[in-house]
């Protein structure tokens, strides 16, 4: 039995597990990897797998770094049924179709820039028509009940505390040979904090010969807040903002993040604590997936027991182009939510072009910035970032908080682990960055459990799980495979992200430089080390009669 880790290994992207064995070809979660260009080009590349062999998909949440490529999956060939609660599949009607169409809009403007450019044309990863097409092969199932899979495969579906509809998932695996023991596994997917908006605290099972936990914030300590200091927190950061006098723009997921802001913003100027200043949610994705949300309110915690929670009078949902273009004109004392989250695509990027060079502004991030994404380019401190090609300066403040995660911190995924002692053969921890899985990783090891036990897969890794089962004893044994991307491209920001650091630091040093002669004489330093000279002598060479 061959478990293949084909993302969410070393990064927070890009999840999907790989299950093979006798009887069947599984996955688990199938996502879209984010952050640098050298990550984004894997969901260009062929799966490593064939996707027509894989009978079926078990998915744990709507996010789509763990759904976004099952539209791809079915346009190469999967005919299988994706297993999934109702939340997730409420969510996915309106997310897939819209990650279709913001593909074929990217490729449109790629292919208008590359024509000009003299190079080939490209075609999207999937268009929104092919994520209506994934849309038929999806299957709900309910929390707690046992579903038949596939051949001896059985799931059960637990709730994680994540977004609406997010699952950790039981598999059970039985062999087709007699006297074979079964196999139980547990996929944490993303787990949610403890007190989490809206969600019960995670829940699962203990007991098991292996568990895959995701460790986004491993090694990291998240100061406990109640919803009362989270609010309170919320309301001096927009309180900061309007006060400078420009727009505060507050770059936010769709799905769930969204819809915790919403609520606090409406608490905060229900109570007086806030002017009732326009909040405009401009998103199209964010305001279906916020109806999803009021259609669900009943099944949801600490929305209240009337009503929309999520409508107020001075809150716009800004859905088409035309409505969104109108909101250039505000200068300032307005909110703007739009995704995504990490700044990488999206109507954000627009009000960023618009506001990020004036120092009245006001950029907000409320979630996980990927290493390599804009977001996180802006929050370590850049003086000025390029969008869509252009340099734009970065006069606004640029503030965080930390208390809208949807993630839980290293504390609480710890605790999680320990609810699910004991695990017979290996914790496999994914979904997470190299330092924040090696803190994970000793962390597990204070419980009790054997540092050999503690398994940190990489891209493209392939665990026989056959290995350990009976004795307990035996080392995971890792099978040789050729890697799409050597584990440095996965950890770190590439080139591309360098080059445009460097273009951005080379312009700024032209604008500083006293005067034209100084400008020259950076520019002479820079052809001196490409060696310019010489290569423009032997062009014009070339060139003479």
């Amino acid at each position: 039995m061959l478990l293949n880790f084909c993302g969410a290994a070393e990064t927070v992207t890009g999840s999907c597990y790989w299950f093979q064995n006798e009887n069947s070809q599984f996955l688990v979660d199938c996502g879209m990897f984010q952050g640098s260009k050298a990550l984004k080009g894997l969901n260009y590349e062929a799966f490593p797998f064939e996707p027509e062999k894989i009978d079926f998909v078990l998915l744990t949440h709507a996010h789509i770094d763990h759904s976004g490529l099952l539209p791809k999956l079915v346009k190469e060939g999967f005919t299988g049924p994706i297993f999934t609660t109702e939340g997730t599949f409420d969510l996915l009607t309106y997310m897939l179709p819209d990650s279709g169409h913001i593909h074929e809009m990217e490729v449109e403007w790629l292919n208008r820039r590359n024509a000009q450019r003299g190079k080939p044309a490209v075609e999207p990863i999937y268009t929104k028509a092919d994520a209506a097409v994934c849309l038929k092969n999806f299957s709900i199932v309910e929390y707690e009940d046992w579903r038949e899979v596939g051949a001896g495969v059985r799931a059960r579906f637990w709730n994680a505390g994540h977004i609406l509809g997010a699952a950790s998932i039981e598999v059970e695996i039985t062999p087709p040979k007699p006297k074979s023991s079964t196999m139980r596994l547990l996929f944490s997917g993303d787990i949610g904090p403890d007190h989490k908006l809206f969600h019960p605290d995670p829940d699962a099972p203990n007991n098991w010969d292996f568990v895959c936990c995701e460790g986004t914030y491993g090694g990291r300590r998240r100061t406990e807040a109640t919803p009362e200091e989270r609010r309170a927190a919320l309301g001096r950061e927009v309180k900061e903002a309007l006060a400078r006098g420009g727009n505060l723009l507050i770059p936010s997921f769709a799905v769930e993040r969204t819809q915790e802001l919403l609520l606090d913003l409406a608490h905060l100027f229900d109570e007086g604590e806030l002017p009732t200043v326009p909040v405009f949610l401009d998103s199209p994705l964010a305001i279906k997936a916020t109806e999803v949300f009021a259609k669900n309110a009943h099944l949801l915690e600490d929305t209240g027991s009337h009503g929309n929670p999520f409508r107020r009078p001075n809150i716009r949902f800004t859905g088409t182009a035309e409505e969104s273009k109108t909101i250039a004109r505000v200068k300032g004392g307005a909110i703007i939510m739009a995704g995504s989250g990490m700044c990488e695509a999206g109507r954000i990027r627009h009000h960023l072009k618009q506001n990020l060079w004036r120092p009245n502004a006001t950029v907000l991030l409320v979630g996980y910035q990927a290493p390599g994404t804009l977001g996180a380019v802006l929050a370590s401190g850049a003086k000025a970032v390029k969008i869509q090609g252009e340099d734009v300066k970065v006069g606004a403040s640029v503030r965080q908080i930390d208390l809208y995660s949807g993630h839980a911190d290293g504390a609480q995924l710890v605790r999680w682990v320990e609810a699910r002692l004991p695990v017979k053969s290996a914790i496999f921890l994914t979904h997470g960055e190299a330092e924040g899985l090696k803190a994970l990783a000793a962390d597990i090891a204070s419980l009790g459990v054997s540092e050999d036990r503690i398994v940190i897969p990489r891209l493209d890794d392939a665990i026989d799980l056959r290995s350990g089962k009976t004795t307990g004893k035996t080392k995971v044994r890792f099978r040789r495979k050729v890697r799409r991307l050597e584990p440095k491209a996965v950890r770190e920001p590439d080139w591309h992200n360098d080059l445009a650091e460097l273009s951005l630091e080379l312009r700024r040093q032209l604008d500083e430089a006293a005067d034209d002669r100084s400008r020259k004489t950076i520019l002479r330093r820079i052809a001196r080390a490409l060696d310019l000279d010489s290569k423009r002598n032997a062009e014009r060479k070339k060139r003479r009669p």
